[in-house]
């Protein structure tokens, strides 16, 4: 979110109006309203159903107008009339090449299944869980001896690249998948 919210600045065609957390104390509210960005929190806890918390959380997206939502670490599972709302303008990143390895345990998956490689998935959000249009990916080789901690910290490093960058081209209106290595230039 942070890399997200500081990319938004100059030529960039979005800026940021809210963040929004389900997680009261989540540490990015305190990072957001640190760089100026308006925050809420809707407790997924104090509502009885899954409609009950969508509603609230559709009512404070209202109110701040967005034109696109970049999920960042949002780990709630949104109902298909939720996104079905916001087809085609909700983006999620996932911590692995989908189609491979949704949900959970992405890492410790990818090295028990011996892959040679990882890496992180931008896709546009579907009723589906972490399925949906590929906007982005970026691939990064699984060494010897790595951990899922240790190969997590260098799919982060290109999560903070390739977040970025795609919400970039899909608020230009690029909907072309950006793919990504390593050491590619971001100019």
């Amino acid at each position: 979110m942070v890399r997200l919210v500081e990319s938004m600045v100059g030529d960039h065609p979005a800026r940021p109006v809210l963040v929004v957390s389900n997680v009261p104390d989540a540490g990015g509210l305190d990072r957001a309203a640190a760089l100026g960005v308006e925050t809420a929190t809707i407790d997924h806890r104090a509502y009885p159903d899954r409609a009950g918390f969508e509603a609230a959380l559709q009512a404070r997206l209202n109110q701040a107008a967005p034109d696109f939502i970049a999920l960042a670490g949002f780990m709630r599972i949104l109902t298909a009339p939720f996104v079905g709302a916001w087809a085609g303008r909700m983006l999620n990143i996932h911590p692995s090449l989908l189609p491979k390895y949704r949900g959970l345990d992405t890492h410790a998956r990818a090295i028990a299944a011996g892959d040679r490689e990882a890496g992180c998935t931008v896709h546009e959000v579907t009723p589906d869980l972490d399925d949906g249009p590929i906007r982005g990916q970026a691939r990064v080789p699984i060494l010897q001896g790595d951990t899922p901690e240790t190969l997590a910290a260098r799919v982060l490093e290109q999560e903070h690249r390739l977040y970025p960058a795609v919400l970039r081209r899909v608020t230009q209106g690029n909907l072309e998948p950006l793919l990504l290595s390593p050491g590619a230039r971001m100019d």
